[in-house]
């Protein structure tokens, strides 16, 4: 084979590879001038995170949130800009991904892979949102219970959380929500696969159970209101997850009939 020949063969990859440096490009500026503007917003989206908190001592002026190192407020704005422009800047990554990706996939495979690639955002939001709303002011009032008046030989114990550990535990609990908030996206990518499919999931639905409960407790604080809280969305959306395996198993089903009576049209023609 000649050398003009091996760099016609080899031209293809290169293409790719120039294709795939340019959409990584456009995806890293993109998250860099969104952590830029989060970083100018990170003290309102702070104010923001620990409303939930803010709404349990409403009322009372003397309580407050701390921090013990001369650094340590400034690097907590760095985490929020860093959070807040990785979760805005996701559809715009994901968007140069599919354009990258979406040229060599056919039209059915497009159709088949891009509900799934709105719905991961959408479902990491549900996820956030819910513990945001549902979950943090019920444990921010269970943890605060632990407080202690006064009085009687007994030394007041109260609560004045650390700016850096209450971000780093709320942005746990709303990563630990949001992915596990994925699980029907998940597991309906498996079935469409074949690795599972509804009548496996139903089979497993009690090591679901308490897989539920071990991630949990691995995910959440040590509370009971959070690990519920985390557990028992698993396990309704493990459940989704069969129903929507149920659905992509009897399209493939009808596919395959479909299929098998063209083919057979076509032996009688």
């Amino acid at each position: 084979m000649s050398d003009s020949a091996n760099e016609e063969s080899k031209m293809p990859m290169l293409d790719h590879l120039v294709e795939l440096r340019r959409r990584l490009t456009w995806s890293v500026i993109a998250f860099f001038v969104l952590f830029f503007i989060s970083f100018y917003f990170a003290a309102a989206v702070f104010d923001f995170l620990v409303q939930p908190l803010q709404d349990l001592w409403q009322g009372d002026t003397s309580r407050r949130l701390i921090f013990t190192a001369l650094h340590e407020k400034f690097f907590t704005e760095i985490k929020i800009a860093f959070f807040v422009a990785a979760f805005v800047s996701f559809p715009i990554v994901s968007n140069q991904l599919w354009a990258f990706v979406a040229p060599g996939l056919y039209k059915n495979e497009k159709r088949a892979f891009l509900p799934f690639l709105i719905a991961t955002p959408i479902l990491f939001f549900i996820g956030g949102a819910f513990v945001y709303y549902l979950v943090l002011p019920v444990a921010w009032e269970f943890f605060a219970g632990y407080e202690q008046a006064g009085g009687d030989g007994k030394l007041a114990i109260q609560l004045e959380p650390k700016v850096d550990q209450y971000l780093s535990l709320v942005m746990r609990l709303i990563f630990a929500f949001g992915l596990s908030f994925e699980l029907p996206v998940v597991l309906t990518l498996l079935a469409k696969v074949g690795i599972v499919d509804a009548a496996y999931l139903r089979k497993q639905r009690r090591y679901a159970v308490v897989v539920a409960f071990v991630a949990a407790a691995v995910l959440t604080p040590p509370d009971p209101i959070s690990q519920l809280g985390l557990a028992i969305p698993i396990i309704i959306l493990y459940e989704i997850s069969i129903i929507c395996a149920g659905f992509v198993g009897r399209a493939k089903e009808a596919k395959n009939r479909a299929d098998d009576d063209e083919t057979d049209d076509s032996a009688k023609g």
